[in-house]
């Protein structure tokens, strides 16, 4: 299934912008964004950035392993957003380069556990998770628990500039 991701420029700008922020012990931040689906005239599932919901420092767990680790209650406050809102949850941190970003290993073993959760709160949609670079985005996306990461084929930064940019990772 072809996959197109939508978000306004504005909230790549504040994501960005929140990512960027450092943090007192994290090498980096996350944040989720919580986003609404339709479909298109041609069949592609359609992902639209809803809400940035940043992460408060004191969710964050101390463990130099890892750029950021949240503890149980950064997950349990999306958990919550997912159960009261039809709305799927994708994971977001960022790469600080330009151009189209990777998954690191660490990326894929750790969203491969902690995504298919995300069903536990709201499993009739899909959810996933997105790595922004200075300039670009690359993300997948879940259909159910039990299936296998999907890459997000597209992404459109809609406002001024617009930008769109094709192809998984």
């Amino acid at each position: 299934m072809k996959i197109s991701f939508r978000i306004t420029n504005s909230m790549s700008t504040l994501i960005r912008n929140d990512l960027r922020r450092p943090h007192p012990f994290a090498a980096e931040r996350v944040g989720f964004v919580t986003c609404r689906f339709g479909k298109s005239a041609s069949g592609r599932l359609l992902v639209l950035g809803h809400t940035y919901h940043p992460v408060i420092d004191d969710d964050y767990v101390e463990d130099h392993r890892f750029g950021a680790l949240l503890g149980a209650e950064g997950f349990r406050k999306m958990f919550q957003v997912a159960f009261n809102q039809e709305v799927g949850i994708f994971h977001v941190h960022m790469h600080e380069h330009s151009g189209k970003p990777r998954f690191s290993r660490i990326d894929i073993q750790e969203m491969s556990k902690y995504v298919p959760d995300f069903f536990n709160a709201r499993p009739t949609v899909p959810h996933g998770a997105l790595v922004f670079s200075h300039n670009s985005i690359i993300g997948s996306c879940w259909l159910s628990k039990k299936s296998k990461a999907t890459s997000i084929s597209e992404f459109n930064v809609v406002g001024r500039p617009m930008d769109i940019s094709r192809g998984g990772h």
